[in-house]
């Protein structure tokens, strides 16, 4: 195998296994290269990555070790990125009753799904993740996206249970937006006890749902490690039930009567 040959096969591997450890050994066997010649090989890949801004190669030494893929977006992507979701969301057609946006055509976009699943990988990047939760339905685009990123599964609480699921864990919770009393169940199959878990939404307002998936995973002594909405309206900041979270967007002065509305980053970039 020439050189050329050999690095779009390594790239294309490495890229389709993020965060997973993968040994010189293996690449020395599998493509018939001397140790030397990988290292060389993943160096220049490594610079590739960090020159396209989508992340780095990570080194693990010593003899279990080996390389890891960390997708990241650098920070000048991402501003432009968030910036031109913020201009697309204020589109005054996209205003609907109560303060909400339609949001339907970004989350049914493969593209710009993806890159917001590389956004939040990158911010939560740092942390040991298990699984990826979200409730159904809308969050499910962005909760694969983030968990194809750190390639972790991918976890759905829901409203009311399935039969195909077998036993679930249900809790009643208050809707941050309703006020309502809603039920939220899990089935006990989805995730093992004492998890590592990073929850995404699509939407907040007070942060009710989001409180209730956390009240869930109490009961299987799971760890809520980061919190990761796409969208969070700023008029509720003062009924908030949820204070440790990143935001890809924040929703000002949503007036349907008005038909205006001003979106503007969040706190993602912070964190990037």
């Amino acid at each position: 195998m020439k050189r050329s040959e050999r690095l779009v096969a390594m790239t294309h591997f490495i890229l389709e296994r993020p965060r997973e450890l993968i040994s010189l050994p293996f690449f020395s066997e599998n493509y018939e290269a001397a140790k030397s010649s990988i290292s060389e090989d993943l160096g220049i890949i490594n610079k590739m990555f960090q020159h396209e801004g989508i992340g780095y190669l990570e080194t693990v030494s010593g003899a279990a070790g080996g390389v890891k893929y960390i997708p990241a977006f650098s920070k000048s992507y991402s501003d432009t990125f968030v910036n031109k979701l913020c201009e697309r969301l204020e589109d005054p057609e996209r205003l609907l009753p109560g303060g909400y946006l339609f949001m339907s055509d970004i989350l049914g976009d493969p593209e710009t799904t993806r890159n917001i699943g590389r956004l939040f990988a990158s911010a939560f990047r740092g942390k040991e993740i298990d699984a990826i939760m979200t409730v159904a339905t809308k969050g499910i685009p962005l909760a694969y996206a983030v968990a194809s990123y750190l390639n972790v599964p991918v976890v759905i609480a829901r409203r009311d249970p399935k039969v195909t699921e077998g036993s679930t864990v249900s809790i009643n919770y208050v809707s941050g937006s309703t006020r309502k009393i809603q039920t939220m169940v899990l089935t006990k199959r989805s995730l093992k006890e004492g998890s590592k878990v990073c929850i995404i939404d699509d939407f907040m307002k007070a942060g009710g749902t989001i409180n209730g998936m956390r009240n869930l995973l109490k009961e299987f002594n799971a760890e809520v490690v980061g919190i990761g909405v796409l969208a969070e309206a700023e008029d509720e900041e003062e009924d908030r039930v949820v204070d440790d979270y990143i935001s890809l967007v924040q929703i000002m002065n949503a007036d349907d009567r008005h038909h205006a509305i001003e979106v503007r980053p969040g706190n993602l970039l912070d964190h990037i």
